[in-house]
């Protein structure tokens, strides 16, 4: 996932502040689909993103603009007309009663005009907080119940929400114990995703570790790519265990260019359709056209033709929505979700 700048303006920040306190009351009557919610269940017409048997889902890191609990999480996907998702780490962890919460946004000044844009680079006082984190949250996944984990799908699941793939990633680096990679394959499994998804690890002795883990498990893992996706990226990992499998952003595939093209990416899905446990859909421009996450229908990333692919060859395969193109300032990211849904939906059923 990039770290695109996507801000909201005030107004619905504050919007969405005042529904998040009604949803805590249990009030929030969502006039779209009918629905009532309620810690007792679910009330009306559930969302159904599987469409003509692809499951359109969304990764909740698209709501990362928006105040993100999990209770806000449902909500938000309710709104979206979204049936399934990838859930991150944090917010599942802090329903859980994780003594850390959910992590802080990285608000880091940028460079001035006369300087040359650098990667971003923690300030000390960010880099000690994260290490005092890391360690009260390995010491609380190494003896955490799974309870809260169950109860969280089953609040999930009552509202016609499943959750395909977790995305605890600060339990699976390369520094964690094998008590934390543990936790993660177990919360996994109490959420009710068949896979874990984390950034393709440069030290392949790591994918190994992990696929050792999956396999223990009977959970996939995920690996996810950013611009160095190729074609072969994935095939060490995928050679150590039957059990790693690929997360495939198409947007960064396309972004990254060079010989990845849109036939090399419909081919890619082709021939490794067994080994990808869920998908990325953003719409990037190319390489050669700037790189550019845009609204979809307005990049180069082929949305058409990856969706039909699936619809036509039944491939089961979860598509997670990503928002990650500017939000405009008269929108929020419930709303580019759902706008971004509806562009897919229209594909499918046509």
């Amino acid at each position: 996932m990039s770290n695109s700048n996507n801000q909201n303006k005030s107004n619905s920040r504050r919007q969405f502040l005042y529904q998040s306190t009604l949803t805590s009351m249990g009030l929030l009557l969502l006039c779209k689909t009918g629905l009532a919610s309620s810690r007792f269940g679910y009330i009306g017409e559930k969302p159904n993103s599987k469409i003509n048997g692809v499951q359109l889902g969304t990764i909740t890191y698209s709501f990362r603009s928006m105040p993100s609990s999990v209770e806000q999480l449902l909500q938000y996907c309710i709104s979206a007309g979204i049936s399934g998702i990838e859930l991150m780490g944090d917010p599942a962890e802090a329903f859980a009663g994780s003594p850390v919460g959910v992590l802080p946004p990285m608000n880091f000044p940028p460079p001035s005009s006369n300087q040359k844009a650098q990667p971003m680079v923690p300030p000390p006082e960010f880099i000690k907080m994260m290490e005092e984190r890391s360690a009260k949250a390995r010491s609380w996944r190494e003896n955490v119940s799974m309870d809260k984990f169950v109860e969280l799908r089953k609040m999930f699941n009552d509202a016609g929400i499943t959750i395909y793939a977790f995305k605890p990633e600060a339990a699976m680096g390369m520094k964690s114990s094998d008590a934390e990679i543990d936790y993660a394959m177990r919360a996994a499994k109490a959420l009710g995703a068949s896979s874990v998804n984390i950034e393709l690890p440069t030290d392949i002795e790591h994918s190994k570790r992990l696929g050792e883990f999956g396999k223990k498990h009977k959970v996939y893992v995920g690996y996810h790519a950013h611009l160095q996706a190729t074609d072969t990226a994935w095939d060490i990992a995928l050679s150590q265990s039957p059990y790693n499998a690929m997360n495939l952003d198409c947007g960064h595939y396309i972004a990254g260019g060079g010989a990845n093209t849109k036939e090399t990416l419909l081919a890619l899905i082709e021939a490794k359709h067994d080994r990808i446990s869920s998908m990325h859909l953003k719409d990037r421009h190319n390489k050669v056209n700037g790189e550019k996450n845009m609204p979809w229908g307005e990049g180069d990333t082929p949305i058409k033709e990856i969706l039909t692919l699936l619809k036509n060859k039944k491939y089961k395969i979860p598509v997670s929505i990503e928002l990650e193109y500017d939000i405009p300032a008269n929108s929020d990211a419930v709303k580019e979700t759902r706008k971004c849904f509806e562009y897919a939906k229209h594909i499918l059923e046509n």
